[in-house]
């Protein structure tokens, strides 16, 4: 038999390898997805991811207020806020108020990282830390920046993640 004869019958059971390997590896792959689907800790981290984001977006809501719009700034407040923080928030919108429109400043905030510390889903409470950098404006002066962080307790209220606590983490 020549070689180009014996090349010739090769390359069907060479074909036919190949094809059952990506017909194997097509259906091991098909079976590894439908179980990534269903499982428990994708759930979990689409919900530490939610947290995260909104977390992230209320802390900077927190952090951006323009003292020419005091009440939509403290509306924010209100809105991304739960339980006592919120309680605290209202009792307090006159008086804060007042102090940012006396101050004449305009501040805008933006995270530079966070994560989420813990996450209990069942109870929907999380513990987020955040690094903020703030940029301070008082009219008629250079703006400035800073950089905090926080440590965030948020509380699920239906599928929104609010803060429930905020409060500075001292640096050093």
């Amino acid at each position: 038999m020549t070689e180009e004869a014996e090349t010739a019958r090769r390359r069907p059971t060479l074909s036919l390898v190949l094809f059952v390997v990506s017909l194997v590896c097509a259906l091991v792959f098909g079976v590894l997805w439908v179980f990534a689907l269903n499982n428990s800790s994708v759930a979990y981290a689409e919900t530490r991811d939610a947290a995260l984001q909104q977390g992230q977006e209320a802390i900077i809501n927190f952090n951006t207020l323009d003292h020419k719009d005091v009440d939509r700034g403290l509306q924010r407040w209100e809105d991304y806020s739960t339980g006592p923080l919120r309680d605290e928030v209202k009792k307090g919108r006159k008086d804060y108020a007042t102090r940012i429109q006396q101050a004449k400043s305009t501040t805008t905030a933006r995270v530079l990282d966070a994560g989420i510390a813990e996450l209990d889903e069942n109870a929907g409470k999380a513990r987020m830390i955040a690094v903020v950098q703030i940029t301070v404006t008082v009219e008629g002066q250079p703006p400035a920046n800073k950089q905090d962080r926080y440590q965030a307790e948020l509380t699920r209220e239906g599928d929104v993640w609010k803060l429930s606590g905020l409060g500075t983490v001292p640096v050093g």
